[in-house]
């Protein structure tokens, strides 16, 4: 297996300020933090096993990500979404990607940064230098799942990567939810239309 090697980090911040032409009551961050490595598995042929650099690479990324981007988030109280991606260059695979994100070597490692216990929304893909990532986020915490306020996307591009030899690993967040947030969530809908999370009619004795 060879060592993994991590060509740059990366630092994503934005403050929304403003949003539809008024101020936010609370701004807004959202951030990102994004590894860009040597894909260990280009100029194999067809690898079957992607274990070995998978249980070798996840821990150092995440390593290198989760405190990272904690500290530009200011905590994990100041987290409530996040979300995950990678991206592979043209000559590696999409499960190249996957691979080193859907392990809980990785995501894991994450939640406990962030103090959330959710499935981490993501996206994993094929492309470029300067391609825009662009991923899902939602709420960290399980419970808060439907909470549509915290449906948010954030996006980046990176100029020089991936290049076609690389893969970039991401991690991002959000201190809240959209500004001025007003459509509701899935509770108030299922509420509204007397079903439970299962979608069975609400009964009572």
């Amino acid at each position: 297996m060879s060592e993994i090697r991590i060509r740059k980090i990366v630092d994503y911040v934005e403050d929304i300020l403003i949003e539809g032409g008024r101020p936010a009551p609370t701004p807004l961050r959202m951030a990102a933090c994004a590894a860009i490595i040597q894909n260990p598995w280009v100029g194999r042929d067809f690898v079957e096993d992607l274990q070995p650099e998978i249980l070798g690479f996840a821990p150092h990324l995440s390593d290198a990500l989760v405190p990272r981007l904690v500290a530009l988030m200011g905590g994990p109280d100041h987290i409530e979404a996040f979300g995950k991606a990678a991206i592979v260059g043209t000559s590696g695979e999409v499960e190249h990607a996957a691979g080193l994100i859907h392990t809980l070597h990785f995501g894991n490692a994450f939640r406990m940064g962030a103090d959330g216990n959710a499935f981490l929304p993501f996206i994993n893909k094929r492309s470029g230098p300067g391609m825009m990532i662009a991923f899902p986020l939602t709420h960290k915490r399980e419970e808060k799942k439907g909470t549509r306020s915290h449906f948010l996307s954030l996006e980046f591009a990176i100029s020089d990567a991936p290049a076609p030899d690389e893969l970039v690993v991401v991690l991002g967040a959000a201190s809240g939810g959209r500004p001025h947030h007003r459509i509701g969530d899935r509770f108030q809908d299922m509420k509204a239309m007397g079903v439970d999370q299962t979608g069975k009619p609400i009964t009572t004795a």
